[in-house]
């Protein structure tokens, strides 16, 4: 018996009526993975198209797969040189994947519990945003971050930053970042300093417990320190400490590429992103402070550090919390890039400011896009005016 035959079978009993007609909900949520769902949404996020949310929200996660495994790699690798220990390939992963397994876990049991049972309470359908940003949250996060802090910043940001506004497709800020924007403000030393990028125990017999070992991301020397790190193709590569899934270039263009192939993605977001980050830096290059070591970057070193490209790539481009117009992408894109250097450069506290520049364009995202509207529906006015 085929699968979809042994759906069918069970499937009267969690409709109207079936004795378990309470979980209506979740069966239909799993029924709608395994299967292209035969009806359409009535209310938050439509897609207008045989590619359903479900499968754009996979072709995502997909997209995420080299940045995670590089980052699950990059753990064991920092650590392993923190501890003096030499490793192989397998060790290294190995030590990295059973860090960050965990977090993930507990992002998408916390998440997809929360959004199970109000679609439950509500009677509604699961929607499937959260396949995503369950796993950004993990990667947006300090190898440091207790498990705990996860699941209270993950329950705060699926309620007040989603539930709230009516769930997947309503929502106007980014969930995962409004995650590590609550763990930043609510637990700051779990997301700052220098301890907190290196995992610092054995796991299952990998690696070696580190005592009193703190490195700090090559942003925070910058701000700290007064002098800017030398370029290094590691910044590239990501072989440097930094958030799980943020700090390879290389594996986010690869995850580029792919939501840019499938359609997924707007270019003209990601692109004016760069633009605006990368002009900003050179502004402040030739007018900042010379004494202010993170004014002095270049402008390439800005957008290969940080969380600069995993949000250019992965967040700005966030079709429910960015611009819809044409128009609207390009000045959404060039104002997240150029709020997030200044933040960079005029808060020497707080050196990485991509999320902060997201958040705040989140929330200006329909006003740019009404603009725009209003302007077209001007010049459609004057053509109409003029050709009589």
């Amino acid at each position: 018996m085929g699968l979809r035959q042994i759906v069918d079978k069970i499937k009267p009993n969690f409709e109207k009526g079936g004795k378990f007609q309470a979980f209506r909900s979740v069966f239909g949520g799993f029924e709608t993975f395994l299967f292209v769902p035969n009806h359409t949404a009535k209310s938050g996020s439509n897609i207008h198209d045989c590619f359903d949310s479900k499968r754009m929200m996979i072709m995502v996660c997909i997209a995420l797969v080299p940045a995670l495994l590089f980052g699950m790699y990059n753990v064991g690798y920092q650590h392993y040189l923190a501890a003096g220990l030499d490793g192989s390939f397998w060790e290294l992963f190995g030590y990295g994947f059973l860090a960050v397994l965990p977090k993930i876990i507990v992002s998408y049991l916390v998440g997809l519990g929360i959004e199970f049972t109000v679609a439950q309470w509500k009677g509604e359908e699961i929607h499937e945003g959260f396949l995503v940003s369950g796993l950004i949250i993990p990667m947006v996060v300090p190898v440091g971050t207790p498990l705990w802090v996860i699941a209270v910043a993950t329950a705060f940001a699926v309620i007040f930053a989603k539930e709230v506004f009516g769930g997947t497709g309503m929502n106007i800020f980014n969930v995962a970042l409004i995650t590590r924007a609550f763990i930043f403000f609510a637990y700051p030393s779990v997301i700052s300093g220098d301890a907190v990028w290196v995992a610092d125990s054995a796991i299952f017999g990998l690696g070696a417990d580190i005592d009193g070992y703190t490195q700090a991301t090559a942003l925070g020397v910058a701000a700290t320190s007064g002098a800017a790190p030398a370029w290094d193709l590691n910044m590239v590569w990501g072989f440097i400490p930094g958030s799980i899934g943020e700090t390879s270039v290389v594996a986010i263009a690869l995850g580029a590429l792919i939501l840019l192939g499938s359609g997924i993605a707007s270019w003209k977001t990601m692109l004016s992103v760069f633009v605006g980050g990368g002009l900003m830096a050179w502004v402040f290059n030739q007018i900042g402070n010379p004494e202010n070591a993170v004014a002095m970057m270049p402008w390439y070193q800005h957008l290969a550090l940080g969380g600069f490209c995993f949000g250019a790539v992965f967040m700005a481009t966030d079709p429910v919390t960015s611009c819809r117009t044409e128009c609207g992408k390009y000045i959404y894109g060039f104002l997240i890039g150029v709020v997030a250097i200044l933040i960079r450069v005029l808060n020497p506290g707080y050196p990485e400011g991509m999320m902060l520049a997201i958040l705040l364009m989140n929330l200006f995202a329909p006003l740019i896009d009404y603009y725009v509207y209003q302007s077209n529906i001007s010049k459609r006015a004057k053509r109409a005016a003029n050709s009589k």
